[in-house]
C-alpha cells in the first residue's frame, strides 16, 4: 500500500506536493470514486487511479541531470514563449519535473525526474543537501565578504546565509567566488550577492551533493548512475540518521528552575 500522492509522483503526473493540490482540488479519482482526503492509501497492484478522467499507470523512474544554459526557464512551457529544460530532452521524457529550480539568468546543474521523493530529499531544507555555485561578480572583492555572506545579510525580510563561501580569485576587473548554499530561498544567491552591492556577471551551479557538472556541456544532459542515485538518496538518510543519534545520546536539555509560588 502507498499515499496517494505518492503514487501521483511515481506515475510521473507531478511532484508529491502539486499532486497533493490535485487530491485536494478533486482531480483524483480511485475506483471511479473521487477522493479529497490527502493520506489515502491505495493498492497499486488492484486500484485503478485516474487523474482529469485519465488513468494512470506507474512509470519507471528516470533521473537526468541537465546542464541547464542561460535564457532558459525551468517549467514544461512558458507563457512567454521563452526556451524551457524540457526542449533539451527527449520528447517521451515531458513528465519529468525539475527538482528544485534555477532562474532564467542561472545556469548549470539540474536535475530531472519522476520520482517524487528524490524530489523531496534534493530541496527540503531539513535534508540539507549542498549545492555549490561559482559567481563571477564585477570588480575587486574585499577580504570579508566571505565572512559577511556566512553570517547572512536581512534582504526583503529573508536571512540570506552561505554555509561556506570564498574568493577562488580576485583583481579590479573581476572576481569569482564560490558559494555552498544547504537551502535555497528564491534567487537566494543573485539577492545576497547584490545585497552586498555585487554585481553578477555569471552564475553557475556546478555541485549538487556529491555529484559535479563535470565536462557536460550546456544543454546537454546524462542520465544519473545508481551510484550516483543512491549517494544522493542514501547517504543523507545516513546523516539524518547519525543526527538523530546524537541528538538522543546528547540526552535532555538542563532543566528550567521552578519559580516559587506566588
Amino acid at each position: 500500500m502507498v499515499r496517494l500522492q505518492k503514487f501521483l509522483a511515481e506515475a510521473g503526473v507531478a511532484s508529491r506536493r502539486a499532486g497533493e493540490r490535485m487530491i485536494v482540488d478533486g482531480r483524483v479519482e480511485v475506483n471511479g470514486q473521487s477522493v479529497r482526503v490527502l493520506g489515502t492509501k491505495i493498492d497499486p497492484a488492484r486500484d485503478e487511479v485516474a487523474v482529469d478522467g485519465h488513468l494512470l499507470h506507474p512509470r519507471r523512474k528516470i533521473y537526468v541531470a541537465i546542464n541547464k544554459p542561460a535564457g532558459c526557464v525551468c517549467t514544461r512551457s512558458d507563457p512567454e514563449g521563452r526556451p524551457t529544460v524540457g526542449q533539451f530532452l527527449p520528447a517521451e521524457w515531458g513528465h519529468l519535473f525539475t527538482v528544485g529550480r534555477l532562474d532564467y539568468g542561472t545556469e548549470g546543474l539540474l536535475f530531472l525526474t519522476n520520482d517524487g521523493d528524490f524530489c523531496l530529499k534534493l530541496t527540503h531544507p531539513r535534508y540539507g543537501v549542498d549545492k555549490i555555485y561559482h559567481a563571477i561578480v564585477e570588480g575587486e572583492v574585499r577580504p570579508d565578504v566571505p565572512t559577511r555572506m556566512r553570517q547572512g545579510v536581512l534582504e526583503g525580510g529573508d536571512l540570506l546565509k552561505t554555509e561556506r563561501a570564498k574568493i577562488i580569485s580576485s583583481n579590479h576587473t573581476r572576481s569569482v567566488l564560490e558559494l555552498v548554499l544547504a537551502e535555497g530561498k528564491n534567487r537566494e544567491v543573485r539577492r545576497l550577492l547584490g545585497a552586498l552591492g555585487l554585481n553578477v556577471e555569471r552564475l553557475v551551479r556546478v555541485q549538487i551533493g556529491r555529484i559535479r557538472l563535470g565536462d557536460l556541456a550546456a544543454g546537454r544532459w546524462r542520465t544519473l548512475t545508481e551510484t550516483e542515485i543512491t549517494s544522493l538518496l542514501g547517504n543523507y538518510e545516513n546523516d539524518k540518521v547519525a543526527s538523530n543519534r546524537v541528538r538522543r545520546s546528547a540526552g535532555p536539555g538542563p532543566r528550567r528552575r521552578q519559580r516559587a509560588g506566588r
